[in-house]
């Protein structure tokens, strides 16, 4: 369970496939405090870590299944070596809930189709998967690659957020441009509302 509150950014540093996609992530956590088998949101992906080191910089392997890539922008556009990504440790119990529950289980991938700055805040307007538009609501979550952020507006599949100045500078947000594909994650809250008008 994560907050999607990003804690690092970190850079892939190799991938490669043998089966499921394994990954190696560059990172500035003490991975010496980190067991193996922790979680760790990759642009917003709750990933195992596998294997950890310091040589030549510090870093943590995961490994991604079939079915986690062809749902997120891992299998959509690929991680190619040199990407930045945000990274958030698992929530830990008396930590501060900043952001919204997020689980790390990303439901689809959404389009960058718009980003107008003023002031130094930047509005993006992406277009969600149709099957989960009915997720998103005014004023509601969502988590974006990891990080969490308020709806401002819905118009169908289309929705808009507002990043402020901090949070481009603390995340990978500061590098996003129409045509990106990010991770995208309801809220957890809105999907069990949507069953449960289904099951009325």
């Amino acid at each position: 369970m994560f907050t999607g509150l990003v804690s690092d950014v970190g850079e892939v540093l190799s991938v490669h496939r043998d089966g499921d996609l394994r990954a190696r992530i560059g990172c500035s956590y003490d991975v010496e405090g980190i067991a193996m088998g922790a979680s760790i949101a990759c642009d917003g992906i709750c990933l195992t870590v596998i294997a950890s080191g310091t040589d030549p910089r510090t870093w943590f392997e995961v490994e991604m299944s079939a079915e986690t890539s062809s749902k997120t922008n891992a299998g959509h556009c690929g991680w190619p070596v040199g990407r930045r990504i945000n990274l958030e440790r698992s929530l830990r119990l008396g930590d501060e809930l900043g952001g919204h529950i997020v689980s790390g289980h990303v439901d689809g991938v959404a389009e960058i189709v718009d980003a107008t700055t003023q002031d130094g805040s930047t509005r993006y307007t992406l277009r969600a998967p149709d099957a989960l538009a009915k997720f998103i609501a005014p004023k509601g979550s969502v988590a974006l690659n990891g990080t969490s952020l308020t709806v401002n507006e819905v118009d169908g599949a289309l929705f808009g957020v507002n990043l402020i100045p901090h949070t481009k500078e603390a995340t990978t947000w500061g590098q996003a441009k129409p045509g990106d594909m990010v991770n995208l994650e309801v809220d957890t809250m809105a999907r069990y509302v949507a069953r449960l008008q289904e099951m009325a």
